[in-house]
């Protein structure tokens, strides 16, 4: 049977002020209507599995994300360490009850413009993929991202595509490059593979892992089992040494996002006719392609200002160029250096 893994333990730093440990972007209301993150890619992975979904989430965040997806199976990881393990844990749970499931693996923290498509680009992925390979759903890209992780196919072709290798986020000439050769996909991290072929690659490249996800499932002590686990990514720990990964192009009107800068948001949530993307207590005055939010009856007020990102969320406020909405978690980094966690 088909189960739908969300993976949803991120921290979201680059979001900061809204997202913090205790409440990170995917449990945010960031999607169109307030919708929190997570709301949509439940709802996404309930289309291709019914009602077999879980979600994978931080101790820390269990109670933050029950309140927010009262009706789903939650697991919960003691610490963090990365995706591979994450899957690996989800993998070996579900396996336990049903040895021939097969995963399809979401991000709990993206946006979805056209959730229909994406069905059908999963269907094909599943189909492609088969018993003995790992299918993956690559973005047609439309511009020459840095902030994304990328897909090399040999060709492309109509239908589903072996890859040639996965490639790290590159500078902006190796994007450029990317993009014109049209060999190259964005990586979304949206994946199918069987529990047992998932299993069987952790005890092949990351056999510590394999065996305490094992043990966990199993009863064993998850903290203690956890703890000296590696910290790697699933791209890095089992994909880039899979011996079999296809994928499926989704063509750029499927408005694909990371979610993952404060710059993305006006593409989601829509912008007035100066291009400026406002929520809460907000005035703009003589301003162009702003992002101004207040999230309580303080008021914001710019004259004068364009290109801007200005974010009022709790006890912080962020005044940060659009083009550097990247650079937050600078802050976030900033802030950790300096002991002041009262603002994580």
């Amino acid at each position: 049977m088909r189960h739908a893994v969300v993976l949803a333990g991120g921290s979201g730093t680059r979001l900061w002020p809204a997202s913090r440990r205790a409440l990170p972007k995917q449990l945010l209301p960031l999607g169109p209507g307030d919708e929190p993150l997570i709301v949509a890619a439940v709802r996404r992975a309930r289309a291709i599995a019914g009602e077999r979904v879980v979600i994978v989430t931080a101790d820390s965040q269990v109670e933050a994300t029950r309140a927010v997806v009262p009706d789903v199976e939650l697991i919960a990881e003691p610490m963090a360490r990365n995706t591979a393990a994450a899957i690996g844990l989800a993998a070996a749970t579900i396996a336990a009850v049903d040895p021939d499931a097969m995963l399809i693996v979401l991000p709990a923290d993206q946006h979805v413009a056209d959730e229909a498509e994406l069905t059908r680009l999963l269907e094909a992925a599943i189909a492609a993929a088969g018993d003995d390979a790992i299918g993956t759903v690559g973005i047609t890209p439309t511009r020459a991202e840095t902030g994304y992780g990328y897909l090399e196919v040999a060709d492309r072709l109509p239908g589903a595509m072996p890859v040639v290798r996965f490639v790290e986020k590159p500078d902006r000439a190796t994007a450029e490059e990317y993009l014109a050769s049209g060999r190259f996909l964005w990586n979304a991290g949206i994946f199918v593979v069987s529990a047992r072929g998932l299993l069987a690659e952790l005890d092949a490249r990351l056999p510590a892992t394999g065996a305490a996800v094992r043990a966990i499932a199993a009863g064993g002590d998850a903290a203690a089992l956890y703890a000296p686990l590696p910290s790697i990514s699933i791209d890095h720990g089992v994909m880039e040494h899979a011996a079999r990964v296809v994928t499926v192009a989704a063509p750029a009107s499927l408005g694909w996002d990371d979610v993952g800068s404060w710059a993305a948001l006006p593409a989601i949530r829509g912008a007035d006719a100066n291009g400026n993307t406002l929520g809460g207590e907000v005035i703009v005055i003589d301003g162009r392609g702003n992002l101004v939010l207040s999230d309580d009856d303080t008021l914001i007020a710019t004259v004068g200002l364009s290109d801007l990102v200005v974010v009022k969320s709790g006890n912080a406020l962020i005044v940060i160029r659009k083009d550097q909405a990247q650079d937050v978690r600078k802050i976030v980094d900033a802030l950790s250096a300096r002991g002041l966690a009262r603002y994580l």
